[in-house]
């Protein structure tokens, strides 16, 4: 609802509500905004504002343009109401209008969407995971066979009389609760000024009902027996493809009831809005961690914007994240490029007609989500709780970047943050990869071999006095399966002058930690990872890149757009949101390597098993190319490295069946 005719029509609703003839309250009044404005001096809160933009019954409000803000500035002169403001801003539009015309932000819940990209118990089951899956249905069960469910089109409303009867009773009612516990003693300092707008009381809904939005809002009513026990509201939206869910009221003083009842009333909305080919329902504002449990996925950050004496300061201009000084100066030069630069300006609510698709062949012929935001927030969520990742939980979003596959985060970061002449150090043996785009990119190459018997060791006296641009360890180690000293590994990242890279692709097999935290502490340090390995999902190719802010910015301006699709977003999400059997893997993998290396160590035609923390084990062979050349002709493959290793294979950890037939075919080859 981010048209003027439809904040026009909201506008009336609010002075309808409010029985004045233009929009004006005091802050104080605004209840579901009580913590937002609950820091302001208590003077602020008690003046007469007047209130612009989109009113408080849109979900945002658009940026008012500078014609619109001169003539609010004028009616507030006329009116001798000197407070302005414009509730419900995304901080993601352009606010230089507000800042130049004195209006200042005062933070708001964000607003909250459930993205139906599928199925709804497919959708909930990815999001909630099936236990709060079936908690949730439950409700909607025991709800269903108590109460009915109706859906009454305000335009129809004068034929109901009862229903509309019963909104506004129960939303007086849902008021006065909200009064009650307003007033009690320890919320006393903050609610001086007694009662709260009532935005849904009969005045509102009549002028809500004979405006311009009453043939896409629909009353939403449970009735047990005769009684009304719920009712809400809910208006399409105007591109035909969601739905806002205005409010709800539920005649019940018992909390956990009005839980059940809200709940399932949400449930069966989604339900509703798939039937009815809809693609997104809008919950509101609100704290983000609760709607994530209503299967919200979509947070939008938003601003009230204030003009008042004693109010907030004003706010700096928007600015660009600041890149990383590693940045190689070409990448200053450019932005994040095509649409990847709007990715957190949503538009699900807008009739988007810039991307030149076929809009008659459905949701595929819609270029991907840009905007992983939340499921950024899911994976580091995720990882956090593993063995070996404390402190994870201090990481942001903004420290994330999702990659097609951790091959991909080596090859934007090599582009990214090198410039021609500076070299790239790398660890041999390793992946083979790294020195294949270091040449590519025509970056002069460092080799600081691993020393040790279990090639664990770094030369890191040498590797500083080489002084790279950036540096590449595998750890654990691929093709060893070893993992790095992590005394040396520190040593490395505080006392090189350039970039270390940690890639930690098979970091979930080891029992020692990662180093992901790390790069809260350290702006030369990034982390890859991948959820191919022990995530199972090589398919979708997810990788995902771990640095500060300003590395993450370099590396997003080289990416190409849409390179993650939204097919592999579900799956990533889904895979997530259920560990469990990742998790049961991992252990399966670690209880196979350990059965696998013991029966190799003891077996003639090896000579070594190299130890490891991956799911793959590397072995020295006493008959190198016999035995390479027998498990070929017995329809078994293995890696063969003895081209970097002398005379070694490097084994995947298979199924129990899988390994045993190794084991039988290296029985022949002896």
């Amino acid at each position: 609802m981010r048209r003027p005719t439809d904040l026009d029509a909201l506008q009336q609703v609010l002075r309808a509500a409010l029985g004045t003839a233009e929009p004006v309250s005091r802050l104080a009044e605004l209840g579901q905004d009580a913590e937002a404005f609950a820091a302001l001096d208590p003077a602020v809160r008690e003046r007469p504002t007047l209130i612009g933009g989109g009113s408080l019954y849109s979900p945002t409000s658009p940026v008012p343009t500078p014609q619109a803000l001169a003539d609010l500035a004028r009616r507030s002169d006329a009116l001798d109401v000197h407070q302005i403001l414009v509730p419900g801003v995304r901080r993601t539009d352009d606010t230089g209008a507000l800042r130049a015309a004195g209006l200042a932000p005062v933070a708001a819940e964000p607003e909250c969407v459930v993205r139906l990209t599928g199925e709804v118990d497919d959708v909930l089951r990815t999001r909630l995971g099936a236990d709060r899956l079936r908690d949730v249905r439950r409700r909607h069960h025991a709800v269903s066979q108590e109460a009915t469910w109706e859906r009454i089109r305000l335009s129809d409303l004068d034929a109901k009389p009862w229903a509309r009867a019963a909104f506004v009773e129960l939303h007086q009612r849902q008021a006065e609760r909200k009064q009650r516990a307003a007033d009690q003693p320890q919320a006393a300092d903050q609610h001086e000024c007694g009662g709260r707008l009532d935005p849904y009381n009969a005045d509102a809904l009549d002028a809500l009902a004979q405006g311009a939005l009453a043939d896409r809002a629909e009353l939403v009513v449970r009735r047990r027996d005769d009684a009304v026990v719920q009712a809400g509201l809910t208006i399409t939206s105007h591109n035909g493809r969601g739905v806002y869910c205005l409010t709800q009221a539920i005649d019940h003083d018992d909390p956990a009831v009005r839980d059940d009842l809200y709940k399932a009333t949400l449930y069966q909305l989604y339900v509703d809005a798939r039937t009815s080919g809809l693609e997104w329902v809008h919950l509101g504002r609100g704290a983000a961690e609760r709607m994530r449990c209503l299967g919200a996925d979509l947070f939008v950050p938003l601003d009230h914007w204030l003009r008042a004496e004693g109010g907030p300061p004003p706010a700096d201009g928007q600015a660009e994240p600041a890149l990383s000084r590693f940045t190689a100066p070409p990448v200053t030069t450019v932005p994040v490029p095509g649409p990847a630069r709007f990715r957190r300006q949503p538009r699900f609510d807008t009739v988007d007609l810039t991307s030149n698709t076929n809009p008659f062949l459905g949701p595929e012929s819609q270029y991907p989500h840009l905007d992983t935001t939340e499921l950024a927030h899911t994976y580091l969520s995720t990882i956090a709780a593993l063995p070996g990742h404390a402190g994870v939980d201090a990481l942001s979003t903004d420290h994330l970047l999702f990659t097609s596959g951790a091959v991909d985060g080596v090859m934007l970061l090599l582009a990214a943050l090198a410039s021609p002449g500076e070299s790239v150090c790398v660890t041999p043996p390793t992946f083979p990869l790294y020195t294949h785009f270091a040449r590519v990119l025509r970056l002069p190459l460092v080799e600081v071999p691993l020393r040790g018997d279990d090639l664990s060791e770094l030369d890191t006296a040498q590797i500083l006095v080489a002084d790279p641009r950036v540096t590449i360890l595998c750890d654990p180690n691929n093709p060893v399966g070893t993992r790095l000293d992590p005394e040396q590994v520190h040593t490395l990242i505080t006392g090189t002058h350039g970039i270390v890279v940690i890639d930690e692709a098979y970091v979930e097999f080891s029992e020692n930690p990662s180093y992901a935290a790390l790069v809260a502490r350290h702006d030369n340090l990034i982390v890859l990872r991948t959820l191919s390995k022990a995530w199972g999902l090589a398919g979708a190719r997810c990788g995902v890149a771990l640095a500060q802010p300003g590395i993450i910015e370099a590396l997003r301006r080289l990416q190409v757009p849409f390179g993650f699709t939204d097919a592999s977003q579900r799956a990533v999400r889904d895979r997530l949101t259920d560990s469990g059997p990742v998790l049961a893997g991992i252990e399966l993998i670690r209880a196979e390597r350990k059965r696998l290396a013991a029966a190799l160590a003891e077996h003639p035609a090896v000579d070594r098993v190299f130890p490891s923390q991956t799911n793959f084990l590397l072995v020295r062979l006493h008959k190198h190319d016999l035995v390479m050349e027998q498990l070929h002709d017995a329809g078994i493959a293995v890696a063969d490295t003895g081209h970097v290793i002398p005379a070694t294979c490097r084994i995947s950890i298979g199924t129990r069946r899988a390994n045993d037939t190794l084991l039988a075919a290296l029985s022949s080859a002896r």
